[in-house]
């Protein structure tokens, strides 16, 4: 299994402060990836290869022009107002019910346009970080596309709450559904299986009226659940992508067997949607002792669900979204990938 790695990563280094003197514990870290990368190296996986640069092209098949200059301004401008007393820029002002959704020019106000949460933070180089992110995702799918069975894109900052114009949730490129529509725009028919504890809300937005490319999450009930506001069962698309998008939401504190039973639905609508790719968003914040995890599967499950997504045998990208028990977080991404590589052995 190839695997795509960078140190860029480490430039976005949230220490978990917010403004204001409110202290919220900063979970995606760096240590994230030396930890994964540590644990595949004792599990004899493949070196790690650096990422090509792909250039915006890609990304503006997905996100909008304006909010990538967003995201590369933002800092500087923040820095520019309030002085080097400010690492961090959060908004304090979010864009919500009864207001207008008009674009400010105030960088305080922007960061509130165009995030939907305060507690992703925009650091000197978040916007550089990210975009190795997505080059990581972009150069594993290539791989994928010359003929490699599978990849893994070690991606930091994750991707999948990030929207066409829209941070948060950790994110701010959607690596996940940078890859996917860059295998489409190669004659590939796409299914996106994502297994992060949490709702791949921004990946539903981005394919939500679109018949090419299915999109599968499970995850935590959102009625209990980050990000809340997305992710219910209803929600099969819109428009010309109307069911071709499926949310079985877990209850909270959900075991294997109810873990086992949504996956097997969500294999059974891939296997009728007939891609030849498929693109899972790798998220192993379902461990039980993970900080923020909504459900409880145990080490022991992980290599298993690996093995159930071997079961589809299509040539298959993982991208790397949450996992934040920092004690655990190595092995259990190890282990979906074994799990995976020795069942389609």
């Amino acid at each position: 299994m190839k695997v795509i790695a960078t140190p860029a990563h480490a430039a976005h280094a949230p220490s978990g402060e917010l403004e204001g003197g409110r202290f919220v514990p900063a979970y995606e870290v760096p240590a994230r990836v030396d930890l994964i990368l540590g644990a595949l190296e004792a599990h004899s996986f493949a070196a790690p290869e650096a990422p090509s640069a792909f250039g915006e092209a890609p990304l503006l098949k997905v996100h909008g022009a304006a909010y990538l200059r967003f995201l590369e301004d933002a800092f500087p401008a923040w820095r520019a107002k309030f002085g080097d007393d400010h690492p961090s820029a959060f908004p304090s002002t979010l864009l919500g019910r009864h207001l207008r959704a008009m674009k400010p020019r105030d960088i305080d106000a922007l960061l509130g346009y165009y995030t939907f949460d305060i507690a992703t933070p925009l650091h000197a180089g978040t916007y550089g970080a990210a975009r190795a992110a997505a080059d990581s995702a972009l150069t594993a799918a290539r791989h994928l596309h010359e003929g490699a069975p599978a990849a893994f894109a070690l991606c930091r900052p994750p991707g999948h709450h990030a929207a066409q114009d829209l941070y948060g949730g950790y994110c701010y490129l959607n690596n996940t559904a940078i890859a996917a529509q860059w295998l489409t725009d190669q004659g590939r028919r796409v299914a996106i299986l994502d297994i992060d504890g949490h709702h791949g809300n921004g990946t539903q937005t981005i394919f939500y009226e679109r018949a090419d490319v299915l999109t599968v999450s499970l995850h935590g009930d959102p009625r209990d659940t980050y990000p809340f506001f997305l992710g219910y069962a209803d929600e099969t698309g819109a428009g010309a992508g109307e069911g071709f998008n499926l949310n079985p939401p877990l209850a909270t504190g959900s075991r294997l067997d109810a873990y086992r039973e949504a996956l097997n639905a969500a294999i059974a609508r891939i296997e009728a949607f007939g891609p030849d790719t498929l693109v899972v968003a790798l998220g192993v914040d379902t461990f039980a002792e993970d900080p923020i995890s909504p459900l409880a599967l145990i080490e022991a499950d992980y290599p298993r669900l690996g093995a159930e997504i071997s079961r589809l045998k299509r040539p298959t990208l993982f991208v790397m979204e949450g996992g934040y028990a920092l004690h655990a977080v190595g092995n259990l991404t190890a282990n979906v990938l074994l799990g995976f590589s020795q069942a389609s052995s």
